[in-house]
This record gives structure tokens, sequence and C-alpha cells, in this order.
């Protein structure tokens, strides 16, 4: 399985209708729907497929038409995720209508052709399960904590200021928080 780490985005054209693919990690999908719609207000559509893994690390999928025929634009979009193995992704699609009907085989082949193209662009990185780690440091050992989680490339952390120490929640991979704690 597969996933990105940063968005990409993409615009392709097929008989002057205007596809902008917006690839996303699955944290950055949430409130983007309606963000897009807000910035495209003339746009006809804003189609969206997502594949992520939940608690019970089963995979989740979801897609949306939008308004355009069933089964034309949202499972076309979720078939190429599917095919390409990714996951904790999805990607949202503005379409402006161009003034030529595409038919449903038209349009569905123009809903995957602006995944894949957006693709291209993206980095795409093998998936490694995730894991949550607690504990607590000194104040005077959070720039050596910083350090450290900078040095084993660990990015998402939170900080809860006590009294007298500092709460740590780390998230990372397996392998990544091992190092950590050895």
């Amino acid at each position: 399985m597969k996933t990105i780490d940063t968005a990409s985005v993409y615009t392709t054209e097929v008989n002057r209708s205007k596809f902008i693919a917006h690839l996303v990690p699955f944290l950055e999908y949430e409130g983007l729907r309606d963000k897009l719609k807000a910035q495209h207000p003339k746009a006809n559509h804003v189609v969206y497929a997502v594949r992520h893994l939940n608690h019970f690390e089963q995979i989740v999928e979801n897609s949306s038409d939008d308004g355009e025929p069933k089964g034309c634009a949202g499972t076309p979009t979720l078939n190429v995720l599917r095919g390409e193995s990714l996951i904790n992704t999805a990607v949202l699609i503005v379409r402006y209508f161009g003034g030529i009907k595409l038919g449903t085989g038209g349009m569905a082949r123009a809903y995957a052709l602006s995944v894949k193209n957006v693709l291209k662009e993206a980095h795409l990185i093998p998936y490694e399960k995730e894991i949550l780690h607690t504990f607590e440091t000194s104040y005077s050992d959070i720039d050596k904590t910083l350090y450290t989680l900078k040095t084993l490339g660990i990015t998402q952390y939170e900080r809860d200021f006590g009294i007298s120490t500092v709460s740590w929640q780390i998230t990372g991979s397996e392998e990544k928080i091992e190092k950590f704690r050895g």
C-alpha cells in the first residue's frame, strides 16, 4: 500500500470541461470540500473519493458523484485510488462544464484521467502503520527531545506544558517510535 505526505493539484481539460483534481492526505480532507465549493462558486460539481484505515485496520472507502449521473464520477475516481493501492488519501475534483456533453462513458474516463494525472504529480510513499506514544520530559529536555524527533523524522507531535513537566504525544511509524524509545 502507498500513501501521500503532501497535497497535489492538477488541472485536466477534456472537451473544454476543466477537471481540477486535489489529492490530499486524509487528515486534510475534513472541510476541504466546503472550501473548494466556496473558492469555485461557478463550478458545476465537486466530486470526491476517499480511502483510509480505521482504528480496526479496516479499509474504509467513500465517494460522491455530487449531481453527476450515478456511477460516472465518484466510482471511477475511487477505482483509480484502489488500483494504485492508495490509503489514507482523498481526491476531490472540481468540474467546470465546458459546453460539450461527454456522455456517461466519456465522463467516467475524464474523471479517472484527472486522478491519474494528479497522481503523476504527487509524491507517493510506502504506507507505514503509525502508532501513538506518550511520555513526559522536564522543561530542560525540550530542545533535546525536539532535536531527536527531527533526526528520526517524527513530525507529528503535541505538547502539554504542565507545572513541572511537559507531556508529549508523538505519532510515527512503529520503527521510528522504537528508535525513539531506544
